[in-house]
């Protein structure tokens, strides 16, 4: 596709956001068997003891971003006094629900709050320095919520597990003039990373008391909640934070955007929405949260220039990325984001000249074959790629490709759908799906997934299954298939991967200097 449509097309990606994410994860509760107390920075809190966990729900790690902190840098959670439940899920952030209760493309419903910035701790029974954690969710900064993911089963193999919440769509990624002054000299614009980054820093304080070891840290994410992981290893103060990441469908190629960029499209989402381009930092902060939801743009993390001072992709080219130990990888039905209808002559127009003729086995099945396979390799499989490699010269990298599609889909889907892996490395399957559904083969899959997120949470590198996965060489060009069959793959569509990449690099600002 024309590189010019890049962009939009990422714009498409996080409005369609986990587009069968509601087959997979939710807040799923095993059965209580007693309550259990810990005591962290702010008070006392009463959670429930499971076979699997020690389970603490809805506990603010930031001060309710309302009122005159809103679109501000998170403050310092309040104190309370006696023990505070953390039984129940809190709140989701403010996002469009539907309507009928049922979930939304990031699979949250029920109620949504600005008072949102909790996160929820699944701990081993008698932890001792156990490895941790920390997972960001997706849902194209639109949609989604920490409460949705069950942690139990990481817990019952030793990790520390914490699913978190953070800023959404305008509240969490916007700009405009009036917010940049009333800022100061403080970040601005990115305040659903400056809430990760926050969590994160809670994390270090505080989880030792859940039996988690603060040197040990490994954040994780999909969709968004990868976009979001890059971003923290190409900023600074996420810096000494976490220890290791994993990115799963977290893109890799972003077009440099800055504060200025964001500020004009603030000021003509507002204005659309009826907001005077004259208004105030105190009247953005009056208006109802019901105008903000859904509120036109592109939220996603961008060079504010005071926290994010460049891209990722930047970084990680320039040798500004931490330096830590990485596992990238997308899935073969990353293009389930474009939806299900087929895909015209005018998408297959799109696919750039010096790309379609590495293409001609898709081209030769049809213009929706082509259209979805560039889209899958452009904006999700040749990034990860490309971010395995860069990362490579330092910690040791490994890159995946997920291909598995479940029993219960077949053969109605051949490829493995956007976030149809995030079942598979929790090992649980969702309030959606029947037990009944669920097949020896898939439980051998994410047996098999999530033993290798454990084993590189634990040490620093995937060590399961029968077959050694080896960390990345550009010169190898070996990738671990998570499929049926699953295996090693060497060069891996090299020629179409590497024809997007001629393509795209050139497009990302890379030979520039950071602010």
């Amino acid at each position: 596709m024309a590189e010019a449509s890049g962009m939009r097309r990422t714009a498409v990606w996080a409005r369609w956001s986990l587009g069968l994410s509601a087959l997979l994860l939710s807040a799923g509760a095993a059965l209580a068997q007693a309550p259990v107390t810990v005591r962290v920075e702010t008070g006392l809190l009463a959670g429930e003891a499971t076979d699997r966990a020690n389970i603490f729900r809805n506990i603010p790690f930031a001060a309710a971003p309302v009122g005159d902190l809103r679109w501000a840098p998170p403050r310092p959670a309040p104190k309370w006094a006696g023990a505070r439940d953390a039984t129940k899920a809190g709140p989701s952030c403010p996002q469009v629900m539907n309507a009928d209760g049922s979930p939304n493309l990031g699979s949250a419903n029920g109620p949504t709050s600005e008072d949102c910035l909790q996160l929820n701790v699944f701990a081993p029974k008698g932890a001792k320095a156990a490895p941790v954690m920390v997972w960001l969710h997706g849902g194209g900064h639109r949609t989604g919520a920490g409460w949705i993911y069950d942690g139990q089963n990481f817990a019952r193999d030793g990790v520390v597990l914490v699913a978190i919440n953070y800023r959404l769509g305008a509240l969490g990624y916007f700009a405009h003039p009036a917010l940049t002054k009333a800022a100061g000299r403080e970040p601005t614009g990115n305040f659903g990373l400056m809430d990760q980054i926050a969590a994160l820093k809670w994390v270090q304080r505080n989880i030792r008391a859940f039996g988690g070891d603060p040197k040990n840290v490994t954040v994780f994410g999909e969709s968004a909640g990868g976009v979001s992981t890059l971003a923290l290893l190409a900023t600074p103060a996420a810096k000494g934070l976490y220890h290791k990441a994993i990115v799963q469908s977290g893109v890799g190629w972003f077009e440099p955007v800055r504060l200025a960029q964001k500020e004009t499209q603030g000021l003509a989402a507002l204005e659309k929405a009826g907001v005077a381009r004259s208004a105030t930092a105190a009247d953005l902060r009056a208006l109802p949260v019901e105008t903000l939801v859904g509120l036109e743009g592109e939220p996603q993390p961008f060079v504010d220039g005071r926290l994010m001072k460049q891209t990722a992709t930047q970084a990680l080219a320039r040798g500004a990325f931490a330096d830590v130990p990485l596992i990238i990888g997308a899935n073969s039905g990353e293009d389930s984001l474009l939806g299900f209808r087929p895909l015209g002559a005018q998408a297959a127009a799109l696919v750039p000249p010096a790309v379609k003729p590495y293409y001609a086995d898709e081209a030769a099945k049809g213009d929706d074959t082509l259209a979805r396979a560039v889209f899958t390799d452009r904006v999700f499989v040749a990034p990860a790629r490309w971010v395995a490699a860069a990362a490579s010269g330092g910690k040791p990298a490994w890159l995946y490709h997920f291909s598995y599609v479940g029993s219960r889909f077949r053969p109605m889907l051949t490829r493995a759908a956007h976030a149809a892996e995030i079942q598979y490395v929790f090992e649980y399957w969702g309030r959606r799906t029947p037990i009944s559904a669920v097949s020896a083969d898939d439980r051998a899959m994410a047996g098999l997934m999530h033993a290798c997120w454990v084993a590189f949470a634990k040490a620093g590198a995937p060590t399961c299954g029968t077959e050694a996965w080896p960390a990345y060489d550009p010169k190898a060009d070996i990738l671990m298939e998570f499929g049926s069959p699953g295996g090693l793959r060497a060069n891996f569509r090299k020629p179409q991967l590497d024809a997007q990449q001629a393509q795209a690099l050139p497009t990302l600002g890379l030979e520039k200097t950071p602010n």
